[in-house]
């Protein structure tokens, strides 16, 4: 476990430095094993892998028996997607495609009570299962659901200004793979993508909002946090198992290679 008694969206909005990593297999086991090494969250990813809701739901309480934060990467920013994660415990939710601030707005509104539109059900399990009032559940699901943005359009870069600016939106998310294949045909896509990155930043560092970034190697986490990154998401758990599985692999067949030579 983390052993960290502060909230995800306290740690988040403070800017700590939090690692996480998205989770594309429909099981508990991958979040309890990344809990048990000291990650600091998840993201359960909805939008490309093939979950339903009862299995976000066993993974979301998977992540709370092992004090692991668990945040939803919806399919998309329709409000009931988002409140149905919500309601089931999740700690946030990552939007994709935030490509302006009316959509930004509109995702805020889904995911508060206060100020937005979010259905009301305190029988869930983000409502404790009716112990609390209707207050206390309105007023600690307001302060603890984390709403990320996913950048990963160059409308949003266009835009990301505004989208920043939009007040309840606690950070984003650089999508840098959607970026570097929304500018392939241009003439330099990695360039783009750099440029729109440091954008990024630039904005966030203005309005002192929550950065995080999947680096692609220990030396890029390094340049992304130099740059106002401090949330990192790494690989995922089908990344964890191909690697993983690709050197056990080659380490083994070459032993028994030399083996059978000898």
């Amino acid at each position: 476990m983390s052993g960290n008694e502060r909230g995800f969206r306290e740690r988040f909005l403070a800017q700590e430095t939090l690692y996480g990593t998205f989770l594309k297999l429909p099981a508990t086991m991958p979040a309890e094993i990344l809990g048990s090494l000291g990650y600091d969250f998840i993201v359960v990813d909805e939008e490309h892998s093939p979950f339903n809701r009862e299995t976000t739901d066993r993974i979301i309480l998977a992540c709370k028996a092992f004090g692991l934060a668990a945040i939803v990467r919806v399919q998309s920013g329709d409000p009931a997607n988002i409140l149905s994660v919500l309601d089931c415990g999740a700690d946030g939710v990552l939007v994709p495609h935030v490509k302006d601030a009316e959509t930004a707005r509109a995702i805020v509104a889904a995911g508060r009570y206060s100020g937005g539109k979010r259905g009301f059900a305190p029988t869930t399990r983000a409502g404790t299962f009716g112990r609390a009032s209707q207050a206390e559940h309105m007023a600690a699901e307001d302060r603890r659901v984390t709403i990320v943005a996913m950048i990963e359009d160059p409308e949003a870069i266009d835009n990301i200004d505004e989208i920043i600016a939009v007040d309840g939106i606690d950070g984003v998310f650089i999508g840098r793979g959607d970026l570097a294949a929304a500018y392939a045909e241009t003439d330099d896509p990695a360039a783009m993508v750099r440029r729109a990155t440091e954008t990024v930043h630039a904005a966030a560092a203005k309005l002192g909002r929550t950065v995080a970034i999947l680096p692609g190697t220990p030396e890029d986490a390094a340049t992304q946090a130099q740059a106002g990154s401090t949330a990192f998401l790494l690989s995922s758990d089908q990344g964890f198992l191909r690697s993983a599985a690709m050197q056990a692999h080659d380490k083994m067949s070459s032993a028994v290679r030399q083996a059978r030579k000898d």
